[in-house]
């Protein structure tokens, strides 16, 4: 079948060759003139013996019953919202992870202000540790760390990242190059090593995050349909840790600027939320601004608190803009919200310079 169009294909595909995809349900080929790959990823669970003890965030939606007790793997996006979920339902939640902190790739006073909140909630985590082995003992699930430590729970989940979903795709037969990882190998325009063929989204292994896909796949259509050739901006991407409270963070963290070279001035608050003084509820909210020392252009903004994936959604226009601290100062507040605490902060904290 021609179609001068793009053929999309999933799981239940696989490439032929350049210009031919295999659809294995209806037992028949399909030609386009562009093909698409978008198969995501898929959870991992390497370097967990007897991993089949264990459950991931995909399983973990369609659990027939709620556990007493969960051990979760990981100390990523994934790990700490299902932490935060089975906390919230009563669950005794222990976390594992490999790093030395969790939330690695977000900006160090993040990551503390997380832990700590976490701990006062009852959330365990243990650090700077791995799994080794699960397996059955009667009604629960040992897990053996790396440690030696041995940890009892009803379910064990795994949240060790994703991996790139490209096995059996065929993508060796058609002339596709993967890396290590199994990633495809992208251009700065989503086509892979085969002019025909692109790639967009987490199989990429670019920016694994949903908006970022959408945005690839805009660039693709504006490349390929609409002759504009469009590649993804990945600057100022805004993101959120749906914990409880929220993370959102956009821009530079404080190391970031400093390895790129900028003189920093940073500005940071932690306090109560207004209306946690009248519930009494003693949790506090963190804000900091990285800002360049040298044109007061805003490098980084990052918060720990209600709403912070809100907030930090609207910062990133503003910071795209390429806005400065006078300019956030110059911004008259919203009274009483927690947002205003962003044009609000007068006072540096302090300053750092590269090396």
């Amino acid at each position: 079948m021609e179609n001068a169009g793009a053929a999309i294909f999933q799981d239940r595909a696989i490439l032929k060759d350049a210009h031919t995809v295999h659809l294995v349900r209806e037992n028949r080929d399909v030609t386009a003139k562009t093909i698409l790959v978008a198969t995501g990823g898929k959870p991992s669970r390497a370097g967990v013996q007897h991993s089949d003890c264990c459950i991931t965030s995909d399983e973990a939606f369609y659990l027939e019953k709620l556990p007493k007790s969960i051990v979760i793997a990981g100390g990523g996006y994934i790990a700490l919202e299902f932490a935060h979920i089975f906390h919230g339902l009563g669950v005794d939640v222990t976390v594992v992870c490999r790093q030395p902190k969790i939330l690695r790739g977000f900006d160090e006073d993040l990551r503390d202000a997380l832990k700590e909140s976490m701990q006062k909630r009852g959330i365990r985590v243990i650090p700077h540790t791995t799994f080794k082995e699960c397996r059955f003992r009667g009604k629960q699930i040992e897990a053996v760390m790396s440690s030696g430590d041995v940890l009892h729970a009803d379910q064990v989940l795994l949240a060790l990242g994703r991996d790139p979903h490209t096995k059996d795709l065929g993508l060796k037969a058609a002339g596709v190059h993967v890396d290590k990882r199994g990633a495809i190998i992208v251009d700065q325009y989503s086509q892979t090593s085969v002019p025909s063929i692109y790639a967009i989204g987490d199989v990429t292994g670019r920016k694994e995050l949903t908006p970022v896909a959408i945005h690839e796949a805009m660039c693709f259509v504006k490349t390929v349909f609409n002759g504009v050739p469009s590649s993804p901006d990945y600057e100022m991407i805004a993101t959120a840790v749906f914990t409880q409270p929220e993370v959102g963070t956009v821009g530079l963290m404080e190391s970031e600027a400093l390895e790129f070279g900028h003189s920093i001035d940073v500005y940071k608050s932690s306090f109560r939320p207004l209306k946690h003084t009248l519930s009494g509820r003693d949790e506090r909210m963190m804000m900091k601004l990285i800002v360049d020392s040298a044109n007061d252009k805003v490098l980084g903004c990052h918060i720990f608190g209600p709403d912070a994936g809100e907030m930090v959604q609207l910062v990133a226009i503003a910071m795209k803009m390429g806005a400065t601290k006078a300019q956030f100062d110059s911004t008259i507040a919203v009274h009483p919200t927690m947002a205003e605490e962003l044009v609000t902060m007068r006072t540096k904290s302090y300053s750092k310079t590269p090396g």
